[in-house]
């Protein structure tokens, strides 16, 4: 009797190849892998968020922003861009952090009859409770999945006090665990004094510098996104900023004086940071 030659189950048809194949390249493409080194955690999985704590990454920074006019030549989501592209600089620094979503309601005064703010277009304000309240709640949150270090970051000086409650009340609760918040004042700080010191240093005076959507503002707008600053609509002088709800002079800003603020945000930050979280240990 004539045995028939031993049949070996055929390999993926042809057909699948291309398709196999461009599902390698996908799973190991630079994009894929640059999404799962991303240290926001709004683009990781939850996977990759469990591999980065078990990998030591127990820092989460919140930064919190706000959406405010900021004159006619700068874009209302200003802090909201600044807050997230600093802190993810901060995160990369440190090494062992991630970044939590920006927090992009905060209290910008009175709705009705408006006050601050809320008297130019565009501009959205909560109650502070409410804002303390979604910044104790998101804090809890990280504790829950197993981070230890909780850090509050603002890029605006209308809530700062409100950081620091919220840093202070969860510390009270969580006096008994390992786990603690810091509220880091050195980041909005540093846009403050040493900037404008440095700016100063520059021949920038205080009326360019100014307090809001000045000089320092819409320099530091332009160095971590130019597309946030429309130079044609800037006010001509002092005259024309006030009415327009500028508190300084923008025509003197350029990217290269706002790094000086990126620069300084950065690395003082940085260092409050690893001093907050070695006093933990």
């Amino acid at each position: 009797m004539v045995r028939a030659p031993l049949s070996i189950p055929p390999g993926p048809p042809v057909r699948y190849l291309p398709l196999l194949l461009a599902v390698w390249v996908t799973l190991h493409s630079p994009a894929v892998r640059a999404a799962a080194d991303s240290v926001f955690l709004e683009e990781l999985t939850s996977s990759e968020v469990s591999d980065a704590l078990s990998a030591g990454r127990t820092t989460i920074i919140i930064p919190v922003g706000g959406t405010e006019q900021n004159g006619p030549h700068m874009a209302l989501g200003k802090h909201n861009v600044r807050a997230k592209a600093l802190a993810g600089k901060i995160a990369v620094e440190l090494g062992n952090a991630l970044v939590a979503p920006v927090v992009a309601y905060v209290p910008e005064g009175r709705i009705s009859p408006p006050t601050e703010h809320m008297r130019y277009a565009g501009t959205i304000s909560i109650p502070e409770e409410t804002f303390k309240s979604v910044l104790d709640a998101a804090a809890r949150s990280f504790k829950q999945h197993g981070f230890l270090d909780v850090v509050l970051i603002g890029d605006s000086g209308n809530y700062q006090t409100q950081l620091k409650a919220v840093a202070d009340r969860l510390n009270r609760d969580w006096a008994t665990t390992r786990v603690r918040a810091h509220f880091v004042a050195d980041y909005y700080r540093a846009a403050q004094i040493p900037f404008t010191k440095a700016l100063r240093a520059k021949g920038l005076s205080d009326a360019q510098i100014g307090t809001h959507a000045g000089a320092a503002d819409t320099a530091l707008s332009m160095a971590i996104d130019a597309a946030l600053v429309r130079p044609d609509r800037m006010p001509r002088d002092a005259r024309d900023a006030a009415p327009a709800g500028v508190a300084g002079e923008p025509r003197a800003a350029t990217a290269e004086l706002g790094q000086l603020g990126v620069d300084l945000i950065v690395t003082q930050s940085v260092a409050a940071i690893r001093t907050a979280t070695a006093a933990r240990r």
